[in-house]
């Protein structure tokens, strides 16, 4: 029999403050005499045009692609090779198609550095890049606003007793985000060093009464055998009265893990190709509330898009007509046996809003997390209001002619932000591209453009006591390739803003995350539904084609 120990002394903490930061701002609403709107007329079932693929591209100084017409704005991949246009690549410097391209090639060049040391070779400033990857352009908009995570099984701190099979662990780690408990044998009384980490919400793990109930023996360790002679009286004496897991623990744990979306159902999806409209995808697979979405026009699977049961990405069918958002048609005539679709009541609920009033309109200027890059937070406009609530953004300085890369975000949504918010909090706020007066100013911005700022009223000012500290690790997924769930840290904390930061990559792939997000888990969550956690590349290592990985001794890694 086991004791759980609370891992830490916890300090008390006074409530945190909900500071209003917004309400200054209000003033550069009157900063035009007129608004400017931009009204779009475009048709929810209108067809997006795409850039042909036959365009000629004209390579000019073996560096700078050009259309035809001699404009510059093309680039090439420097891992696959693909030409596109450079205002559409990823990050700040453009070497990298897509956010795939730019990680397999860090990780190469890892991988080469390793292996030149290894072979005695002295390093080079900049690893060559060991083979090229095809391409997984995954572009799609990723907002944070999301509903809690249903059936969370939260972690236990304080005193109880459970019990689990003999195990000898020798690291010791910090207290984390997780569903795993510090446990201790009853026997080693304060000798702290056998104190191991373990999920408590594995088959493994009972509440005491449990061997007794099964007629089963209660044995100690065998390393601690011979400190006594009657384990029995021992054992009574320690666990009367002592706190214990419920009786039912493991089947609601169980029934935690059971989801309503089944596969070969229905939803409405954001088009990765096209942020601006949805399609019909089919429900494919289902991990621990994760879906495998499969676009329903293709035959082999391989078009496929996750996300969680709970995004704002997807929908019932239905919805983008109901709202007004642009939508294309499936070239399927009818549904295939054993299809049907998602019920309404599956998905994600927003809030109820009042457009009747002073509401959002085209061409107002606020701040958003850029779907395309979720480390920055840019200068964006109100292109379309939709019903009941919806919005379509887009962000200045790199909106495509066609309005394609233009996202929905509800009107509450916690990834759009009134005018003056980054500079409140102390965050740099992206200028759109090209802007040269610099350092950005709202106020100057706004009178150029003839524009006027959302009012602060409009937006979700709610901050829940999320608990969230800087420096706790976590699983996270990867919102820019989210089939991937990845060992994280928080970095930083803006009211319900937390900065998440994947372990062993660079700064520039952190990204802004909302504190409900249910793209966020616990310590212990890929363990327990079986979904794989893709490790860090920590001080020179690359684990590579990971199966199952063990976070603790990570963890224990860190601290040595």
């Amino acid at each position: 029999c086991i004791t759980a120990q609370d891992p830490a002394e916890r300090t008390v903490r006074s409530e945190r403050k909900r500071r209003d930061s917004f309400g200054m701002f209000d003033g550069y609403d009157s900063c035009s005499e007129d608004s400017s709107s931009s009204s779009s007329s475009e048709d929810s079932d209108e067809e997006v045009p795409s850039l042909p693929a036959s365009l000629p591209i004209i390579k000019t100084n073996g560096q700078v692609y050009t259309y035809p017409d001699g404009k510059a704005g093309m680039a090439t991949c420097e891992m696959c090779g693909m030409v596109g246009v450079r205002d559409a690549f990823y990050s700040k410097t453009k070497r990298f198609c897509s956010v795939s391209c730019s990680r397999s090639y860090s990780s190469n060049s890892k991988k080469a550095s390793i292996l030149a040391r290894l072979q005695g070779k002295p390093p080079t400033k900049k690893a060559k890049v060991l083979q090229k990857q095809p391409l997984m352009a995954k572009l799609a908009a990723y907002a944070q606003y999301q509903a809690n995570q249903q059936n969370q099984v939260k972690s236990k701190t304080g005193k109880f007793h459970v019990k689990v099979h003999d195990t000898v662990f020798q690291e010791q780690n910090d207290w984390e985000i997780t569903n795993k408990a510090l446990l201790r044998y009853e026997g080693f009384d304060g000798d702290s060093g056998r104190d191991f980490w373990c999920n408590i919400c594995v088959p493994d793990i009972h509440p005491v009464g449990w061997c007794a109930a099964g007629g089963k023996p209660l044995v100690p360790p065998k390393s601690i055998q011979h400190k006594c002679t009657n384990w029995k009286a021992f054992l009574v004496k320690c666990l009367t009265g002592a706190k214990t897991l419920p009786i039912d623990f493991s089947t609601k744990v169980q029934q935690s893990m059971q989801f309503p979306f089944k596969k070969l159902m229905r939803v409405e999806v954001v088009d990765k190709t096209h942020l601006c409209r949805t399609r019909v995808a089919l429900v494919e697979q289902v991990i621990g509330g994760r879906l495998r979405l499969v676009y329903e026009e293709c035959e082999d699977g391989s078009d496929d898009f996750w996300c969680h049961m709970y995004s704002p990405l997807i929908h019932s069918i239905g919805w983008s007509r109901g709202i007004g958002h642009r939508f294309k048609r499936s070239d399927v005539s009818k549904k295939l046996d054993g299809q049907v679709d998602a019920p309404g009541q599956l998905f994600a609920k927003v809030k109820d809003v009042d457009q009747s009033g002073e509401w959002f309109k085209d061409g107002m200027k606020l701040e958003a997390i850029d779907p395309l890059n979720l480390s920055a937070i840019c200068i964006a406009t109100v292109r379309k209001v939709l019903a009941d609530g919806y919005l379509m953004i887009g962000i200045d300085g790199s909106e495509a002619a066609d309005g394609s890369d233009w996202f929905c975000y509800h009107s509450t949504s916690p990834s759009i932000f009134p005018a003056g918010f980054c500079e409140i909090n102390t965050i740099e706020l992206t200028p759109p591209r090209g802007y040269t007066k610099l350092p950005f100013r709202w106020f100057d911005y706004l009178r150029e453009t003839g524009s006027v700022a959302a009012p602060v009223k409009l937006f979700n000012k709610e901050v829940p006591n999320h608990g969230f500290r800087p420096g706790m690790k976590l699983e996270a997924v990867d919102l820019m390739e989210p089939r991937l769930v990845c060992v994280a840290t928080v970095t930083r904390i803006v009211h319900r803003l937390l900065r998440i930061h994947f372990d062993g990559w660079e700064d520039e792939y952190d990204q802004w995350v909302d504190c409900e997000s249910p793209d966020l888990y616990p310590v212990g969550w890929c363990q327990l539904t079986g979904y794989q956690l893709q490790p860090p590349a920590v001080l020179g290592e690359v684990f590579l084609n990971p199966v199952y990985w063990d976070f603790s001794a990570f963890i224990s890694q860190r601290q040595r």
